[in-house]
């Protein structure tokens, strides 16, 4: 755990949501560049914020000068509630990200990120947010295309988007990725090799995630 990680707990639509700020170094934290926010993988099959994927998502945002907070779904760990197939799931990352927005006091830069089915209800938020407010970065990963329902993205939110599978998923086929990027135009980038826990890939995806994410790339 990163020794500037801040345990939280928010109060969620049904009840407490257990959540971790992670905070970037002491040069960024005064300023730092945005918020990310990020969905950890399925709670009935062990998905939470601790999974090795999402602390290393959060660990690419933190080096890349963000803020990242992860967060227990409704059900898992010390979150209230009970699972609710992706519905309440969906109202719980919309509350945890409202937590951070610039009128509760937040930066005004935005992150999304999500891995597997975290993947999948984030694409939602993505649809629900988009009107209201500006989404500076967006990153999915193992995308649980094919098991669950997810969202399109706006097209002009695709610069803006990094989509990460690995070549031997067989958790999520990358052809249900594929089939559901391929309608979008939406680029997928593989990892040859990979499956979909990115098994001794990690130190790979945080790098990639961070390019995607870093202060001179904004814009």
């Amino acid at each position: 755990m990163n020794p500037r990680t801040q345990p939280l707990t928010l109060q969620g639509p049904v009840g407490k949501l257990q959540t971790l700020v992670d905070r970037p170094a002491q040069a960024a934290q005064s300023n730092p560049l945005g918020v990310a926010v990020i969905a950890h993988p399925h709670p009935l099959f062990g998905g939470t914020m601790d999974n090795k994927v999402v602390q290393t998502l959060a660990r690419a945002f933190v080096q890349a000068g963000w803020v990242a907070v992860r967060f227990n779904f409704r059900g898992v760990g010390e979150s209230e509630g009970v699972y609710d197939d992706g519905r309440g799931e969906l109202q719980d990352l919309l509350a945890v990200i409202a937590h951070f927005s610039p009128a509760a006091g937040g930066p005004d830069a935005l992150a999304l990120a999500g891995f597997s089915f975290g993947a999948s209800v984030t694409s939602h938020a993505v649809q629900a947010l988009h009107a209201a407010r500006k989404l500076d970065r967006l990153v999915f990963v193992g995308t649980a295309a094919g098991r669950f329902e997810v969202a399109a993205l706006p097209p002009e939110l695709h610069a803006k988007t990094l989509v990460l599978h690995g070549e031997k998923d067989d958790t999520v086929p990358l052809s249900a990725a594929l089939d559901w990027a391929r309608p979008q135009n939406l680029p997928v980038l593989v990892l040859p090799g990979v499956g979909h826990f990115f098994h001794g890939q990690l130190p790979l995806l945080r790098e990639l995630v961070a390019r995607h994410v870093a202060i001179p790339s904004m814009a």
